[in-house]
Order: C-alpha cells, then sequence, then structure tokens
C-alpha cells in the first residue's frame, strides 16, 4: 500500500505506472498535505489484516532487514521497530537536536519512546488493533507507538541518506513536531512552570526582606528605578512563558473539540478483487 500525501509533484503518476504493472500494488491519495502523521495513520486505517510494516519512501531504511523484522514478529514480538546508530547525510546540527529531543522527552514522558527511532517498524495484527483505537487529532506516532505496549524488540541498523530530493521537516516544523511529542505525552511543562514561579515567589519575598532589612538596619537607600524594572521584567518573562505553555495544552484540547477527521480520501485503489 503506498499513501500519497496530497503531492503536487508526479508522485501521483508514478504510483499508477507501478500498481498497472502489479495488481497487488494498492494506492491511496489523500485529498491534500495532511502531514506525515496523518498519512501515516491513513495507511494503517487501509491496509488488510495480519501483520503491517512502514517503510517510508525516501530510500534512507534498509529493506533488507524486513526478513529479519518478519523472523522476530514470528518469535512473538508484537512492535519490532528499527534504531539508527548512525545518521548519514545528516549535519552535527540535527543529528545534535534530535540526540537532546529524545533525551528531554525520555525524561518527561511516562511512555516509553525509544531514542533514534523513526516509523521504521512492523506490527503484529493486535498492535495495529490497539493503535487503530488511538484517534487523537494531534498526533505523535513515536508516542502512540510506544503507548500500546505489547512485546518489543529492537533491531540496530544505519541510516543512509537519501536516494533523491531534500527533506521538507525544516528546523521549524522540527520544533514543532518536537512540542506536539512533549505536550502530547507529558504535563511536565506545567509542573515546570508551577515550580519556576514558586521559585520566583521565595527568591522575590527573600528579596524584599533583605531590601527592608537593609533600609532599617543600616539606612541603606533602596534602589528604586533599576531595581523595579528589574523584578517587572523577570515575573513578566515568567508570565508569559507560563502562560504560553497553558495556551499549548488548551489549544490542543481546542483541536481535539472540533473532532474534524484526521485526513480525507481522494482516491483509493484496493488490491484485487475489491478486497485490501
Amino acid at each position: 500500500l503506498y499513501v500519497d500525501d496530497g503531492s503536487g509533484d508526479a508522485t501521483w503518476a508514478a504510483m499508477q505506472a507501478l500498481a498497472a504493472t502489479d495488481p497487488c500494488v494498492q494506492l491511496l491519495r489523500l485529498s491534500r498535505n495532511f502531514g506525515k502523521e496523518a498519512a501515516l495513520t491513513a495507511g494503517l486505517d487501509f491496509i488488510g489484516h495480519g501483520a503491517v510494516l512502514v517503510l517510508d519512501a525516501d530510500g534512507q531504511d534498509p529493506p533488507e532487514l524486513i526478513a529479519e523484522f518478519v523472523r522476530l514478529w514470528h518469535e512473538g514480538y508484537d512492535d519490532v521497530y528499527g534504531t539508527r546508530i548512525a545518521r548519514d547525510g545528516e549535519g552535527w546540527l540535527k543529528r545534535a537536536t534530535a540526540a537532546a529531543f529524545y533525551r528531554v522527552i525520555g525524561r518527561l514522558s511516562r511512555t516509553p519512546i525509544p531514542a533514534d527511532v523513526g516509523d521504521f517498524r512492523l506490527l503484529s495484527p493486535r498492535a495495529l488493533a490497539a493503535l487503530r483505537q488511538l484517534r487523537e487529532r494531534q498526533r505523535f506516532m513515536k508516542g502512540l507507538f510506544g503507548w500500546i505496549g505489547y512485546r518489543r524488540v529492537s533491531v540496530p541498523y544505519r541510516r543512509a541518506p537519501r536516494l533523491a530530493g531534500r527533506s521538507k521537516f525544516g528546523f521549524w516544523k522540527l520544533w514543532n513536531f518536537a512540542l506536539e511529542g512533549i505536550t502530547g505525552f507529558s504535563t511536565a511543562p506545567l509542573r515546570v512552570a508551577t515550580y519556576i514561579g514558586l521559585l520566583t515567589a521565595v527568591l522575590a519575598f527573600a528579596f524584599g526582606l533583605y531590601v527592608v532589612a537593609k533600609a532599617l538596619l543600616w539606612g541603606d537607600p533602596v534602589a528604586g528605578w533599576p531595581t523595579m524594572m528589574a523584578v517587572i521584567l523577570l515575573l513578566g518573562g515568567v508570565q508569559l512563558v507560563a502562560l504560553g505553555l497553558i495556551g499549548e495544552y488548551l489549544g490542543r484540547l481546542y483541536m481535539e473539540s472540533k473532532q474534524r477527521p484526521l485526513y480525507l480520501v481522494d482516491t483509493w485503489r484496493p488490491g484485487p478483487d475489491g478486497e485490501d
């Protein structure tokens, strides 16, 4: 099953040509670009019964490991996933930010999210059925894969450079993707904001006592304008950060409350005899 996430190039034509030579090929085209997570969800929804293996189309994940994935599935594992031990073709900045993201979300989330793991994996039928029950709109598939649990095993591999083209996941998209994962699987940022607020209040109270004691005991004049501006800017910055965190979680609730479908299908070409 090939999924076209509303591409604007010749992807759909190439997929149709491939399907014309192989009747077992299934094609799914979404009405527009809904994003990688929604496209992956659509593919998992439309695939038939049995185990499912997810493979990106950029050629970076080796299909040679599929046999090993299947072998481990036959041994009883429900989620066989590939772990990148090297990321060829990626700059040091992307590797460093990816490592930092996995370290942060690993500490904040109660859901096990292995580091350096993407969508390259094999899911058993019961793992796939469990994943299909999770219909949240703001999706972070790496977290959802971990949330369903079951028996899991890692297969290390070296990730190759892209065969062609450039990734459209720039720094800004990666930043939003990281926020999606952290806010989707942890309320720790809200607690951190609370702790920062409490710490700021304690420090402000202690500083106030110090200023009063200094004026009463030693007669030192209280510095007015600089002190006041420093305190106001500090408290204002802390409040804006806390409001931003609250807004992020409220925004997620708002998007979920609208109950819009995760994606819309433009064309669905099933397998032989109309079976998926």
